[in-house]
């Protein structure tokens, strides 16, 4: 049985879906007036994996993931580029999914943007203004009262009053509380407009999620998933205003995933420490961003650092490692790492201890290896192989990972000031280590092997001969 930590309850709680077999899971996803940054890309990365480890356990999937092409920023964006809203949009919706391929993040089933669901935004705060929960404002804008909501703040923790008491000074004169956000904004001059029942205007941002989450999943539905930053205030709006206008439970479990950390520092673009996954991937294998994020449990944070990026390219090299030389069975018999995979993933998607599932059965795949069981290595790296690929690891060729590396960092500990050597070169000094071997000239070989070693290429010899990695 899977187990899920629910934020609405604070506890683990059993899976339960309204349909039998079927997952219905909405995930606030990117406003494209930038590109994905760290923080993006660990979002992106663990609810692929609770989506892929869903199908897996034979759950049929609908995934939404929205995007927000209509937004402040957005427009403040375009009019500082000089560029259209549309063309600021498209470019980065095309740059976000560029990023998700490089990750392999599967697209979702259904992938909505809020201009497109305009007219069930106007719907739906029609509903809240007919059932008193929304108001018109002094200056035009719709608002939703936030005092009419019973419950509101449960998801967060957090009580109206302290929040009230925390407010500072609102500037919008046309609020009946400092609390009451915007449903309907009314556009100034040169901004982008629809046309409804209350003037010519935009979306605002929490209205576009519950709007886009009803019509593609209904008013009640099983997991809506983000990251911690967005429980308050833009989680507990969507439930506000879903439940009032629906009235509906709106959803079953609530999923967040905690903060990136850069060098144990929050990331954020005012302490410099803001990194797009574009300036990282040239640096960086796409697979060791992956599991790297996945050796954090989701709900807790994570410290992006060199240290813990170097432990994840370690991780994945040594499961590369026990593959190569190996034809994987084309049957896969599940063992006793399957099981501990299972149970890991099970629990609150466990993500750190089905890796450690992953080792253990690399490690005996390697001691099959090393005692020429080819039979029961065939079957060890078949069931490494379909594991691996529930949490979207070990897609390569082993043989193309360990002999390509990415660009160095300038600067990176340990680069050499030689020229990074080729494979043609590299083939054909291990070519002339063998001969050297052959003719018992074992200086000339050891010189060889720590002359490539000096360059970041590690030898390993076998009965099948002589291999070669990037260190």
């Amino acid at each position: 049985m899977i187990e899920i930590h629910n934020s609405l309850t604070g506890r683990k709680e059993p899976l339960q879906t309204l349909e039998p077999g079927h997952v219905r899971m909405y995930v606030c996803g990117m406003t494209v007036y930038d590109f994905c940054h760290v923080g993006h890309a660990r979002s992106l990365i663990v609810f692929d994996v609770v989506r892929r480890y869903l199908r897996h356990r034979g759950y049929r999937v609908t995934h939404v993931r929205n995007i927000t092409d209509i937004d402040d920023k957005i427009i403040a964006r375009a009019a500082e580029n000089g560029e259209s809203m549309a063309a600021l949009t498209e470019r980065f919706i095309a740059a976000m999914h560029e990023d998700c391929a490089a990750l392999g993040v599967e697209r979702p089933e259904h992938e909505p943007r809020a201009t497109q669901y305009v007219p069930q935004i106007i719907a739906m705060i029609e509903q809240l203004v007919a059932k008193d929960y929304a108001y018109v404002g002094a200056d035009g804008d719709v608002l939703y009262a936030v005092a009419k909501f019973e419950g509101y703040g449960r998801l967060s923790g957090k009580r109206l009053a302290d929040l009230r008491a925390g407010s500072r000074v609102e500037v919008n004169e046309g609020k009946r509380d400092p609390l009451d956000f915007v449903l309907w904004k009314m556009a100034k001059p040169g901004e982008p407009a629809w046309e409804s029942p209350w003037g010519a205007g935009r979306p605002g941002w929490h209205i576009e999620c519950s709007a886009m989450s009803v019509a593609l999943l209904g008013g009640h539905f099983d997991i809506h998933g983000g990251g911690m930053d967005l429980k308050f205030p833009h989680h507990e709006n969507e439930i506000a205003q879903t439940c009032a206008a629906c009235g509906t439970p709106f959803v079953t479990t609530w999923m967040h995933n905690g903060f990136v950390n850069v060098n144990a520092e929050k990331m954020s673009k005012s302490l410099g420490n803001f990194f797009t996954v574009r300036e990282v991937l040239p640096h960086l294998r796409p697979e060791v961003m992956r599991a790297f994020v996945l050796s954090s449990h989701y709900r807790g944070p994570i410290n992006y650092s060199d240290d813990n990026l170097r432990q994840a390219d370690a991780a994945l090299e040594r499961l590369y490692v026990a593959l190569r030389g190996v034809t994987p069975a084309e049957s896969v018999v599940h063992g006793a790492a399957t099981e501990k995979f299972k149970a890991a993933m099970d629990d609150d998607f466990n993500t750190p201890e089905a890796l450690a599932a992953l080792q253990a059965l690399a490690r005996d795949l390697n001691v099959a290896k090393s005692v020429g069981d080819t039979a029961k290595a065939a079957l060890l790296a078949a069931e490494l192989k379909a594991l691996a690929e529930v949490v979207g690891v070990l897609g390569l060729d082993p043989e193309l990972w360990l002999q390509t590396r990415p660009e160095r960092m300038p600067g990176e500990e340990g680069e050499s000031t030689e020229a990074e050597p080729v494979a043609a070169e590299i083939e054909a000094l291990v070519a002339a280590r063998t001969a050297a071997r052959r003719n018992k000239d074992f200086k000339e070989s050891d010189r060889v092997r720590d002359e490539l070693l000096a360059r970041g290429i590690v030898l390993e010899d076998g009965p099948q001969g002589t291999s070669w990695r990037y260190r």
